[in-house]
């Protein structure tokens, strides 16, 4: 068991160093042609690549790493120190990180004992902290749907499903108030990082490939149509990856201990992916008629409002 957790930290580590290799060169590429318009463009250009990376990548591990592990307590003797020492750092992000009624808040910061600090906990976790994971995993699911489909770089893709993912599982940490154990974010390492080169490749992907013939010779008589498509399929593709690296994210800090295997929790986080991705779907589908919308209502009460002082003078 020793041999595999550390075998997966080398993956990890390897996976973050071949992701920031990747970074680094696209970010001197497109210095590189910054610099033909001018050096200061270029300066400024790594100036707030270092203030994204910081914000967007940096940050995120620095919190996912900090966060107490609860899992740590089961292997511990209840009466250390420590033990409660953990119950306390996850009650206090708890309390920080979620807008909890203040029935459930006071819970968590008054309290006697250890038990009922341990029993505190669990009554606000499954009725405050609970059924609002889902809700991220969707929001961060739309952000990936939307970013992947409008974009037409690979690269960005990459780097865009990577740094979502990412603060995705920040935030999932965040909202419980703990992080899956060093083995298992080892895992949703690699799997945020094999999800960011699928993004890649999916942008080579070409409609010949997954319809039939009679079905492209429909599509190729209307104008824009089979690019459209395709950029919607990244999109929604990427979207379903996102969301079984937030299921399996959840299954993590559900687990506390229980002996779940891998396969069980990839059977899991297939079937919860596949029963959220409607709803991402219909929301990304609301967002775009929404924007619309009001961008022209409002610019016709621009036109209104200027057409009535053109009239008064």
């Amino acid at each position: 068991m020793k041999k595999t957790k550390y075998i997966w930290y080398i993956i990890a580590i390897c996976s973050l160093i071949l992701f920031s290799l990747i970074l680094i060169s696209s970010i001197i590429n497109i210095g590189e042609r910054l610099r033909r318009i001018h050096l200061a463009v270029e300066i400024l250009f790594y100036l707030l690549v270092v203030i994204l990376v910081f914000f967007g990548i940096i940050n995120p591990i620095r919190i996912i790493v900090q966060s107490p592990d609860l899992k740590i307590v089961t292997t511990l003797d209840q009466d250390d120190p420590r033990v409660y020492k953990t119950y306390k750092s996850v009650a206090k992000n708890i309390v920080n990180n979620n807008d909890l009624p203040e029935e459930s808040k006071s819970l968590l910061v008054d309290y006697d004992t250890k038990e009922e600090l341990i029993i505190n906990l669990q009554y606000v976790f499954h009725t405050c902290v609970k059924k609002d994971l889902n809700k991220i995993i969707i929001n961060h699911a739309k952000i990936v749907l939307i970013s992947t489909a409008i974009c037409q770089s690979a690269r960005f893709d990459m780097i865009s499903v990577f740094t979502i993912n990412l603060q995705m599982i920040k935030n999932l940490v965040l909202k419980c108030g703990f992080r899956p154990t060093y083995k298992n974010l080892s895992k949703l390492t690699v799997n945020v990082f094999g999800t960011a080169l699928i993004a890649e490749g999916l942008e080579n992907m070409r409609l010949e490939d997954i319809l039939p013939n009679s079905s492209l010779n429909v599509l190729g008589e209307i104008p824009l149509i089979k690019p459209l498509i395709s950029s919607v399929i990244q999109g929604i593709t990427n979207a379903l990856l996102t969301i079984r690296i937030g299921c399996v994210t959840r299954r993590y800090l559900f687990s506390d201990g229980e002996a779940i295997t891998k396969e069980e929790i990839r059977k899991q986080a297939l079937k919860e992916a596949a029963k959220l991705l409607p709803l991402v779907i219909a929301d990304t589908i609301t967002f775009f008629p929404k924007k619309v919308v009001r961008f022209f209502t409002n610019r016709k009460k621009k036109d209104d409002s200027s057409d009535l002082v053109t009239e008064n003078d």
